[in-house]
């Protein structure tokens, strides 16, 4: 009798299915004596389409119900967008593998192509993140910013149906389904930063699940995992979600990490922004070092605020 496949949890976006159809290809080929198959679940995340997420509860809203199924053992591991991840996750689960990262940067796509610094003054930039919304007021408090949710079809649609002169969305996503021709212009993070873990997938699995931990184990990229540590580690240490605008983008050079970090006003009033580097044994404290500047620097304020607003 054949051994029940191996069951993969995953939402049901193109996106998502494109992120863990070449997870089960990457397994399939490490063991093609074992079967893997993809369990399709809806999140709420899926559900809300018509309300910004900041104001629904943010970044659980795409993990929650995945991970109740690893939980209780209806999927075997689960596949996410690292960016979805909240700071905390359950404590029966763990980050299992952490695949080479595409590349991080978010990216414009614009009416005429035009970069963002030649967008007319006015000008309708569709996002419902309240990182890039309020990075892109700091830099141009003249532009207007309308709330832009669904897939990345229907963002498209979005730039001519809802008159917008460009949009902003995640550079991994546009790559991974084959999209790069409509990148107007690859956004230098100088200008915006990223999302702490985008373009890094994450694998979810049971900490007490050794089998699909080794299973899983050749997926797993060091130098990929090293630099989403240590910006999940400054999340984790400002205890942010969606609902405030949080940036973060590390690299590593030879052997040094450097971590980039951003808390701002939503209305990008104000931005707290700092770096900070050190030897990659030390990612997480790097981490959670430059959350303290920041905090030290006036962020808790945004933070406490923020937070009281989403929870009153």
């Amino acid at each position: 009798m054949n051994a029940r496949p191996v069951r993969i949890g995953t939402r049901g976006s193109q996106l998502a299915l494109w992120q863990a159809n070449w997870v089960k290809q990457a397994l399939q080929s490490h063991h093609p004596e074992l079967a893997f198959e993809l369990c399709v679940i809806k999140t709420s995340g899926d559900k809300i389409l018509d309300v910004p997420l900041a104001k629904v509860g943010g970044k659980g809203l795409f993990v929650k119900e995945i991970e109740q199924a690893l939980m209780d053992g209806g999927i075997d591991l689960a596949v996410h967008s690292m960016k979805d991840m909240p700071g905390d996750i359950p404590e029966s689960l763990e980050i299992g593998a952490v695949p080479e990262r595409e590349v991080p940067y978010d990216v414009l796509i614009s009416k005429g192509d035009k970069p963002f610094t030649e967008l007319p003054k006015g000008a309708r930039i569709g996002t419902s993140s309240l990182r890039r919304a309020s990075q892109v007021l700091y830099r141009r408090p003249d532009i207007k910013i309308l709330p832009l949710r669904g897939n990345l079809d229907t963002r498209l649609k979005k730039l001519e149906t809802e008159k917008l002169d460009a949009i902003i969305l995640a550079g991994a996503g546009v790559k991974r389904l084959n999209l790069g021709h409509v990148i107007s212009e690859t956004i230098d993070p100088g200008l915006i930063l990223p999302a702490v873990g985008q373009g890094a997938l994450c694998i979810e699995t049971r900490k007490a699940d050794p089998r699909i931990h080794d299973l899983i184990s050749p997926l797993d990229h060091g130098s990929s995992r090293l630099i989403v540590s240590s910006e999940r580690a400054f999340l984790k240490q400002l205890q942010g979600g969606c609902q405030v605008p949080i940036a973060a983008y590390a690299r590593i050079d030879t052997d040094i990490l450097t971590l980039e970090g951003m808390v701002a006003e939503t209305d990008g009033s104000v931005m707290y922004y700092q770096t900070e580097s050190g030897p990659l044994s030390q990612a997480g404290d790097i981490g959670r070092g430059l959350a303290r500047t920041l905090i030290d620097m006036g962020a808790d304020q945004i933070l406490a605020r923020l937070s009281e607003e989403a929870h009153p």
